[in-house]
């Protein structure tokens, strides 16, 4: 790659870091970057910066915010008793684009995984059950993966929750929409039949 100045090839490299983006893409991105006129440059650095200096975590539910409180804790309209435990802020994110929930939000940071030595106590789970011992929340709906560690999570606060007054759901799981019968796995077809309801 010595074809390139070394300014070229430091950026390239630097680009690589980002996840999902191999060699090609960095390079066209590159040479994307210094062809566009410096006021694009300038914008596209001043706004990396802007995320790296501004951006927190929420302090009720643990999303990113560029305040104290993210916008949807901070929403009046948003369903305060309604809340939703997620392992991280994709899930949140894709649970919002959904347009399906209008609740508040819990991010736990992760699953239990004792393999790994993750523990109650390396998650919010904590900081869950002082949310729920306040009293306002009515419903969590346990939105953690159906991986075998998102199950342990969701079955471990299940349990933890029972002394409190508050109902506990949890998200449904089986085949997804436009899926052909014959091309799903077994637990998946098996999680399907278990949770089947009437139409």
């Amino acid at each position: 790659m010595n074809y390139y100045p070394l300014s070229i090839r430091n950026l390239i490299k630097n680009i690589t870091r980002l996840p999902g983006i191999g060699q090609k893409t960095a390079e066209r991105l590159a040479i994307h970057i210094l062809n566009a006129p410096i006021r694009e440059a300038e914008l596209l650095a001043g706004s990396i910066l802007d995320v790296k200096k501004k951006v927190k975590k929420c302090s009720l539910c643990f999303s990113l915010s560029d305040d104290d409180i993210c916008n949807i804790c901070g929403n009046s309209a948003r369903d305060a008793g309604l809340l939703c435990i997620v392992e991280g802020v994709t899930d949140m994110v894709a649970i919002e684009k959904s347009g399906s929930f209008n609740g508040l939000y819990h991010i736990l940071g992760g699953v239990l995984s004792p393999m790994d030595g993750i523990g109650p106590e390396n998650i919010r789970i904590g900081k869950l059950v002082n949310r729920i011992s306040q009293g306002k929340i009515k419903e969590v709906v346990i939105a953690t993966s159906t991986r075998v560690e998102g199950d342990s999570t969701a079955a471990y606060i299940a349990q933890l929750l029972q002394k409190y007054s508050v109902k506990v759901t949890r998200i449904a799981s089986g085949v997804p929409i436009g899926g052909e019968l014959k091309y799903v796995d077994q637990v998946t077809m098996k999680r399907a039949m278990d949770t089947r309801h009437t139409i």
